[in-house]
């Protein structure tokens, strides 16, 4: 399956080595425009976690200082094919990749303040799912069952994961802490 997924559509697909280096790509493009306005940029999301399944559209997290620096750039990374979508969440912008004639995305690219919740957060539960296998497998099985009963509802599917996903933060922060 090639990456990226029609805009509301669930699908998910084992592991691939190609999404690492697609979100690599991405952050070399992020970095070049960005320059000294970002702090810190990573792959998140299932796709960075190696032992499960993911819809085939890749999380990237970007830390910034500001959202106002961040904006001064929205012309020159929808010229990189990376568009400004909307402000996602309370302190979180929500930036897309990918065939926007088809509605395809590719890639979600949330800009977000580094070092605080929504940063940690995306850090956290990335780690801790890759040094958690049983955890990972669980999360992996929901999001398996859930594509299967919501393949074209992104919404109920995201709603579906949300009561496992706040347990994982809980742990993941707990499991931070010790390190």
């Amino acid at each position: 399956m090639p990456l990226g997924l029609k805009i509301g559509t669930v699908a998910i697909e084992p592991h691939r080595i190609e999404w690492e280096i697609s979100a690599q790509e991405i952050i070399g493009i992020l970095k070049e425009v960005l320059k000294e306005d970002i702090i810190d940029a990573q792959h998140i999301g299932s796709t960075s976690i190696k032992s499960i399944c993911a819809k085939p559209i890749v999380d990237i997290v970007v830390g910034v200082s500001s959202f106002d620096k961040i904006m001064q750039h929205n012309d020159v990374l929808k010229e990189k094919g990376i568009v400004y979508r909307r402000e996602d969440h309370p302190g979180q912008h929500l930036y897309f990749c990918g065939d926007i004639e088809n509605g395809i995305q590719t890639h979600y690219i949330h800009v977000v303040i580094w070092g605080q919740e929504n940063w940690n957060n995306y850090i956290n539960m990335r780690d801790y799912l890759n040094a958690h296998e049983d955890r990972a497998k669980e999360y992996s099985e929901l999001k398996e069952r859930l594509a299967k009963i919501y393949p074209e509802d992104r919404i109920a599917y995201t709603n579906g994961k949300s009561a496992l996903i706040e347990d994982i933060l809980r742990c993941a922060e707990e499991w931070r802490k010790e390190q």
